[in-house]
């Protein structure tokens, strides 16, 4: 899930083509995952508000797989 929303990230700050169908579904995909952290903060530039937004899900969604890994190993 980290995986896909830091791809997003990625492909947004390195103004990727959105009318690729794979870009399009990476935006899909991590705009649905990280619906809850989207628009969480406001600012006044739109790369500041993607990688905020995206970046806080992508960080909650690798402390949460690090921890459920971290139970299931032991």
């Amino acid at each position: 899930m980290a995986f896909i929303i830091i791809l997003w990230i990625l492909m947004y700050l390195l103004d990727a083509n959105r009318g690729n169908d794979f870009v399009q579904w990476v935006h899909d995909s991590a705009r649905w995952l990280a619906g809850w952290s989207y628009d969480l903060f406001t600012f006044d530039r739109t790369w500041a508000n993607v990688v905020a937004g995206y970046g806080l899900a992508a960080a909650v969604y690798l402390f949460i797989g690090h921890a459920v890994a971290g139970r299931l190993r032991r």
